[in-house]
């Protein structure tokens, strides 16, 4: 079993151990290194993957983990456990694809509950007030560019909000999946000023 570990990477000496284990006694100068990486990330792209590129890399780095702890590596040709690597690599970015489109989706069945329960009427016209304010000072606390983006998301309702995003992501230069992944780091800075806002009662 390949055991995988995360946030790592190669000293020099790891790195030079895991070129001369991929040339298998050949010195190819590093072509060997960039052969197998470009194939690597050419197996990520096939399967969808969001980046192939780092992916790889992840790949590269854990092989050489293992030949820095192990010494070596012997039972299996070189590329041929490169990609055994890269399968576990590529199941754990399933895993952490889902559970971001579960928190994703859970972040945003809050914010709606959240934003009824600030401008439903059981609040007081004073309590409103407190709120739009606080709204107003925390979105001017955000970066132009991450304000427009946070109220533009949320705009809209079904396949009108499914367009604007698209619109969205592509005037920005991101795919859906980072456009997603940038309006929930947003929301949680956003939340989190709203959160003590609220609770202090600042009227600013």
């Amino acid at each position: 079993m390949v055991e995988l570990k995360k946030d790592w990477e190669p000293s020099r000496a790891s790195f030079r151990q895991l070129l001369l284990w991929l040339d298998e006694g050949k010195d190819s100068a590093g072509e060997k290194y960039l052969e197998v990486r470009r194939r690597l990330e050419l197996y990520f792209d096939r399967k969808n993957c969001r980046s192939p590129g780092e992916l790889a890399d992840e790949t590269l780095n854990r092989v050489a983990r293992k030949l820095q702890e192990a010494g070596e590596i012997t039972n299996v040709a070189p590329l041929q456990y490169c990609y055994i690597v890269a399968k576990f690599v590529f199941l754990e970015s399933l895993r952490d694809s889902k559970r971001l489109e579960t928190d994703l989706a859970a972040s945003e069945e809050l914010l709606h509950k959240r934003r009824d329960l600030f401008t439903g009427p059981n609040h007081d016209s004073e309590r409103r007030e407190q709120i739009s304010v606080c709204l107003d000072r925390c979105l001017a606390r955000l970066s132009a560019v991450d304000s427009e983006t946070i109220l533009e998301y949320y705009q809209g309702q079904q396949r009108a909000k499914i367009d604007r995003r698209s619109a969205l992501a592509e005037r920005l230069g991101l795919t859906s999946n980072a456009l997603s992944i940038r309006a929930c780091r947003i929301r949680q800075k956003l939340e989190l000023c709203m959160r003590t806002c609220c609770e202090k009662g600042d009227r600013f």
